[in-house]
């Protein structure tokens, strides 16, 4: 996902020459990807992973290469915009790996750190993917990015879907549970909160390269980003590899609180130096953050609807980069660095603020949760 939308801006803006329309086109995939993926994953949740997988691939990877055809040969644009939009039916991986690991781990401390692991390899794809997809756009040919980004996908379901030995059962769903877990509200609050922290990701993103411009040294930004992902990923590790010294609940809102408060510095760079430094800072909470929201969604939303949950979680994380780039665009245009910035503080602002409205509501989902965890321990203690 993180090489299609900037693939699809790149190639439509070379052969069409209209970034408008460019951006209406990857706005078009994003918004399906936020609307279908869930509703794939809900799917998967009720059939089974290697049931749904492979055929939402091949519609997704089939849509994207009419999308290519499409825009090769100048097609209408309509066409351009309704193979988009089925695009967007791309199966959730990454929700998918969380959820063969917490069945593989329910109720062990190796879930932590399993979920650790896989937000830092998050990461990583959101940095190295978008560079390389504009990289293969550029250099090849226009619509080399988001081929590549349908080649890897595809290589990667049908490799994912051999591996079933570690696939997780089909959890039957209680009858009075027929409602998807969005309608629930510490889900609500989680992807909202990522949805945050992803408006962060995205203003980093578009700032970085921003001010390495107006700096005259535009190859810095990929420095800058480089160091952002480092930082992200270097606390993740670590955050991983230890167990939770709190309920989640309140890790939560350390974690956004230290989000917030992190993209301050960014008031105070006057120079690449110094942006790095304080991008690095940024970048400390991410992962972590994102740890323990994974964490509190699997342990808040039933196992029946694990998949779906997740990929709520991830969707809010999506729609707020892409926001992020947006909104923080703008503002550059309009104000220059500065205004991308305050972009960032106040995504981080409005993260803390959902946080602590929403932290009873997830403290009782949570709580709840665990009651049926300690009713088992006492009734094999009893044993």
């Amino acid at each position: 996902m993180p090489m299609t939308g900037i693939g699809i801006i790149t190639m439509l803006s070379q052969l069409r020459g209209e970034y408008g329309l460019a951006g209406a086109v990857a706005a078009a995939f994003t918004l399906s990807l936020a609307v279908a993926g869930p509703q794939v994953s809900r799917l998967v949740d009720r059939r089974g992973q290697a049931r749904i997988l492979l055929p939402a691939t091949g519609i997704s990877v089939a849509a994207l290469g009419g999308l290519l055809l499409c825009a090769r040969y100048d097609a209408p644009a309509w066409t351009l915009f309704v193979l988009a939009v089925a695009a967007g039916c791309m199966p959730n991986l990454a929700a998918m790996v969380r959820a063969r690991w917490s069945r593989l781990y329910q109720d062990s401390p190796r879930l932590h750190t399993a979920f650790a692991f896989e937000s830092v390899v998050d990461e990583l794809t959101y940095v190295v993917g978008p560079a390389l997809s504009v990289a293969l756009s550029t250099v090849v040919f226009p619509e080399a990015g988001p081929l590549v980004a349908a080649a890897l996908l595809t290589l990667g379901a049908l490799l994912f879907a051999a591996q079933r030995g570690t696939e997780p059962a089909v959890v039957p769903a209680r009858r009075d549970a027929t409602r998807s877990p969005i309608t629930s509200a510490p889900l609500v609050v989680l992807v909202l909160i990522l949805a945050g922290g992803g408006t962060i990701v995205g203003t980093v993103d578009v700032v970085s390269v921003a001010f390495a411009e107006h700096q005259g040294n535009g190859a810095a930004a990929g420095i800058v980003l480089s160091v952002y992902a480092v930082g992200s990923a270097l606390s993740g590790l670590v955050f991983g590899a230890r167990r939770p010294p709190w309920p989640l609940p309140r890790l939560l809102l350390a974690g956004v609180a230290g989000t917030a408060l992190t993209t301050l510095p960014l008031l105070a760079v006057d120079g690449i130096a110094t942006l790095s430094v304080a991008v690095f800072l940024a970048g400390v909470f991410f992962a972590p953050t994102m740890i323990v929201v994974m964490g509190l969604v699997e342990r808040i939303v039933p196992a029946s609807a694990l998949t779906e949950g997740m990929t709520w979680a991830i969707t809010g994380l999506n729609v707020g980069v892409a926001l992020g780039a947006a909104v923080s665009g703008a503002a550059v245009d309009g104000y220059g660095p500065a205004g991308g910035f305050a972009v960032a503080i106040a995504a981080g602002a409005a993260a803390l603020l959902i946080a602590v409205a929403g932290y009873r509501v997830l403290a009782g989902a949570y709580s709840r949760a665990a009651e049926p965890d300690r009713e088992c321990h006492a009734e094999r203690a009893d044993d």
